[in-house]
C-alpha cells in the first residue's frame, strides 16, 4: 500500500456536511473526495501529472 501523509483542517460545519453529502453521492470517502478535489484542480493547473485510470 501506498504511502500517505495526514492533513488537518479546520472548516466550517455547514461545509463539512456539503462535503459528506458530495463525498456520499460519489460513493467515496470525505478522505477520498478531497484528495480527488485537489488532484483534479492540481492537475487542471499544471501543477500534478494526470493519474491514469485504473493505477
Amino acid at each position: 500500500m501506498a504511502k500517505t501523509a495526514a492533513i488537518g483542517i479546520r472548516i466550517e460545519p455547514e461545509l463539512k456536511g456539503a462535503i459528506e453529502t458530495a463525498a456520499k453521492s460519489e460513493r467515496r470517502s470525505v478522505a477520498s473526495y478531497i484528495e480527488k478535489l485537489i488532484a483534479d484542480d492540481l492537475e487542471k493547473k499544471g501543477l500534478l501529472a494526470p493519474v491514469k485510470p485504473g493505477e
